[in-house]
């Protein structure tokens, strides 16, 4: 009765459940894996949100990629902002996800050295080729404290270098890009500022990053392995009810060619 698993229909269903098997098992794990990274991640934000500032000059310095472990690190910078030569980050969002700017500023460090100063986010303009409204920078010598963030690329982050901007506007924050602009030393990755607020709200500082959801991927490798065990359960399923079908039919075949004619029947 098990010979019906030969036929073709029955040996593609068969192929089928061996080949989704292992696949919802590395779907499984690739969900696992991915909560397991997002569990480092919370760990490390939290561990370099609460570590005690330091200077800036300690973790960076012209040329240098900012390590993973040293993202969101506290770190401190004295010097004078140059205003004239302040952009603006375009289509970046506030915390109430409107759509702006990002104020990036440089801090001329005391030895002349650069660090890019995100000071928050500000709503676009009503022209959005016009440089944007941006409040003031403190004037004279300021001791900014923030977190300590890498160059963005388009890799990383997604977001597309578009070329023909209007003046004073990038997209990608990108201290080897301001270098090039400024014709001056500038520290790798760039600063959000997190003191001194600034006047009035504005620039929006920009909120910590999150570190307490882990998202649902946990659930996710679950269900994929769920869905794996049922793969061979519901196969073993099938095949029950096919070959109970098929007994049942060979039953009902027999008994008809058992049945007698009536008597009196006539051809």
């Amino acid at each position: 009765m098990y010979r019906f698993l030969l036929s073709r229909q029955w040996v593609i269903l068969t192929l089928v459940a061996l080949v989704l098997i292992p696949v919802m098992i590395e779907l499984g794990f690739w969900q696992f894996h991915r909560h397991e990274r997002r569990v480092a991640q919370n760990a490390l934000i939290a561990d370099n949100l609460a570590a005690k500032p330091v200077p800036v000059e300690e973790l960076t310095s012209p040329g240098h990629t900012v390590p993973r472990a040293d993202y969101w690190r506290h770190v401190t910078a004295t010097g004078t902002f140059d205003t004239a030569h302040e952009v603006v980050v375009r289509r970046r969002v506030s915390k109430d996800e409107r759509v702006g700017f990002h104020v990036l500023t440089p801090l001329v460090l005391r030895d002349g050295k650069v660090v890019m100063v995100n000071r928050g986010w500000i709503p676009t303009a009503d022209d959005q080729r016009a440089y944007p409204d941006v409040p003031p920078a403190p004037r004279g010598e300021v001791t900014v404290t923030g977190r300590l963030m890498a160059d963005e690329t388009t890799g990383a982050s997604g977001i597309k270098d578009l070329k023909g901007l209007p003046d004073r506007q990038v997209m990608l924050i990108d201290s080897r890009q301001q270098a090039q602009l400024l014709g001056r030393a500038v520290v790798g990755g760039y600063i959000q500022q997190t003191a001194p607020e600034a006047a009035g709200g504005t620039p929006e500082q920009i909120a910590d990053p999150d570190h307490d959801s882990i998202g649902a991927h946990m659930a996710y490798a679950i269900q994929w392995w769920l869905f794996t065990a049922g793969v061979p359960v519901g196969w073993v399923i099938l095949v029950r009810r096919e070959k109970r079908d098929r007994e049942a039919a060979a039953r009902a075949s027999d008994e008809a060619e058992e049945t007698p004619e009536p008597a009196g029947a006539t051809a």
